[in-house]
């Protein structure tokens, strides 16, 4: 889809694109109503600020539309249909990962939503499943306060990279 499609799409019609790169409704309404847009740049500029002006509410809401890494492909598909082809993407490298290191990511990923209440949440894009389980590993002792703000800047991430898939589409 090009940006002039983009920034004529009926609002509803393009408030469903934005879900695909931000499941946070704040963000998507916000977004919805700065349309239409002059250029790609002023588009990811305006995301990056919504992004960071919403609440730690909204961050969840985010993080709860996305996939866990080294999730089961199968529910991966199921529960997020509208977004499964780019998160299995993303996370490519981890279905080349050993079973040691898939183990290893489902404990991490179980101990990290025990102790943060939401998944972990990685820009996966050129990372292999090792490298995930490390970050994985560095952020868990994070505390709670810290780590939000880490995991938020991760969604700005794909948040971006989605936007350019979607005006690449």
């Amino acid at each position: 889809m090009t940006l002039p499609e983009l920034n004529f799409l009926p609002a509803s019609a393009r408030a469903e694109a934005l879900a695909k790169c931000c499941g946070a409704t704040a963000w998507v309404n916000q977004m919805n109503a700065t349309f239409p847009v002059a250029d790609a740049d002023a588009l990811f500029t305006q995301a990056k600020t919504m992004w960071y002006g919403l609440s730690q509410a909204d961050w969840r809401e985010a993080f709860t539309h996305h996939p866990k890494i080294g999730g089961d492909v199968a529910a991966l598909r199921e529960k997020f249909a509208s977004t499964s082809t780019w998160a299995e993407g993303e996370q490519e490298a981890v279905k080349q990962a050993s079973q040691n290191v898939l183990e290893a990511l489902a404990s991490g990923n179980k101990e990290y939503e025990l102790k943060f209440g939401y998944i972990f949440i990685v820009c996966a894009t050129g990372k292999s499943a090792q490298e995930m389980l490390a970050l994985l590993q560095a952020r868990l002792p994070n505390p709670p306060a810290q780590e939000i703000h880490i995991a938020m800047g991760e969604q700005n991430k794909i948040t971006r990279l989605r936007l350019e898939k979607l005006l690449a589409a």
